[in-house]
């Protein structure tokens, strides 16, 4: 286990979910700004952040397996897909990378564009349980579309794997 920490290999992929999730949430967030030309729309920040996830996965998708959520990181430990080593790297540098992200966003964006900087709420009375029921079954939604589409023992043709986990992340947005 202490081996892989010394690979060129480990380090690189580290780094990579580091400036994947970096850059997704750069993207994804400075989507839903409120410019004043052209305003957030749940259509607009859906396909924002499904296109970023889409070209992120085929970006680095070979480097690093493209998990940039830890979520995604701790299905794969569980799944066995990762080393215990490998999924505290990796959700360390997903949080270092979201908070860098943001970070960048909010001092390049004026202030008075920047608000909360797209801080998402709860809105039409849904409680904090129903909230949260609901991100359980989009981030199981989006696992599974992970694990079918990039699963080697699938001889079936699927297509590109980045594009239906781009799509999975976009129907997330649309439904939550």
């Amino acid at each position: 286990m202490m081996w892989e920490l010394r690979s060129v290999a480990f380090t690189r992929a580290v780094f990579a979910e580091f400036l994947a999730t970096l850059i997704f949430i750069f993207f994804g967030l400075g989507s839903a700004l409120n410019w004043p030309m052209s305003p957030p729309t749940v259509l607009k920040v859906a396909l924002a952040f499904g296109l970023a996830i889409a070209t992120l996965v085929q970006a680095v998708g070979h480097i690093s397996g493209a998990h940039i959520n830890p979520a995604v990181t701790l299905a794969c430990l569980v799944g066995s897909q990762v080393s215990f080593l490998r999924a505290v790297f990796y959700v360390v540098a997903q949080i270092l990378g979201a908070v860098t992200g943001a970070a960048l966003l909010h001092q390049l964006t004026p202030h008075h564009i920047r608000g909360s900087l797209a801080i998402n709420k709860v809105y039409n009375n849904t409680t904090t349980g129903q909230a949260v029921t609901m991100e359980l079954f989009l981030t199981f939604q989006l696992i599974l579309c992970i694990f079918a589409s990039t699963d080697d023992r699938r001889s079936d043709n699927i297509g590109s794997p980045a594009l239906s986990i781009g799509f999975s992340v976009a129907l997330g947005h649309l439904l939550g």
